[in-house]
């Protein structure tokens, strides 16, 4: 299994919730979750063979920021 993580500028549950519906439902093999308590808003991502920028794309589609983290 492979992490990857994300800065994002998600602020709201809801916000937090559509992203992950959405991510989840073209993603279905990948484990999804937020952490909004961090200062970077964190999207984490843990599966295999992840592809970051498609999940890059996909959130900026919905009209947020995300950056994947080193």
């Amino acid at each position: 299994m492979i992490v990857e993580i994300f800065k994002t500028n998600v602020q709201k549950e809801s916000e937090k919730d559509y992203i992950i519906a959405v991510l989840q439902s073209q993603f279905t093999d990948y484990k999804i979750n937020f952490d909004l308590e961090d200062c970077d808003k964190i999207l984490r991502v843990e599966g295999i063979d992840i592809q970051c920028d498609n999940i890059m794309d996909y959130v900026h589609c919905l009209g947020f920021t995300c950056v994947r983290l080193d």
